[in-house]
């Protein structure tokens, strides 16, 4: 059994920053791909930003890219999100999900049936 523990979440106001991180413990489970999703209330999960483990290939949504960065610590087990400039719609629950295939299999990056672990979350809220 994987584990994947989130932290960083806060509140800020918009323009600011927050890091997120993402921990992976448990059995031995070399992922291909790490990914952080957000959920606000009433809304559908949507993938943010994801990384092809091996190759640190990147990706992000539309709404996000230039603003938020994806890298890992490959011997912390441990992948990150820098968030600069947030804006009162990134207020939401943060994910953090492994997936055991590479990022583009199945139907993407960002399709949230891919993967195999998710962690329970840390919320970020961003005031105007």
């Amino acid at each position: 059994q994987i584990q994947l523990v989130e932290s960083g979440g806060g509140s800020v106001q918009a323009g600011g920053s927050l890091r997120l991180s993402c921990v992976a413990s448990g059995d031995t489970y070399n992922p291909n791909c790490m990914a952080w999703f957000r959920q606000a209330p009433g809304r559908e999960r949507e993938g943010v930003a994801a990384i092809y483990t091996a190759g640190e290939i990147t990706y992000y949504s539309d709404s996000v890219k230039g603003r938020f960065t994806i890298s890992q610590d490959y011997a912390k087990n441990t992948v990150y999100l820098l968030m600069n400039s947030l804006k009162p719609e990134d207020t939401a629950g943060y994910y953090c999900a492994a997936d055991v295939l590479p990022c583009e299999f199945g139907g993407g990056w960002s399709a949230v049936t891919d993967y195999d672990y998710w962690g329970q979350g840390t919320q970020v809220t961003v005031s105007s």
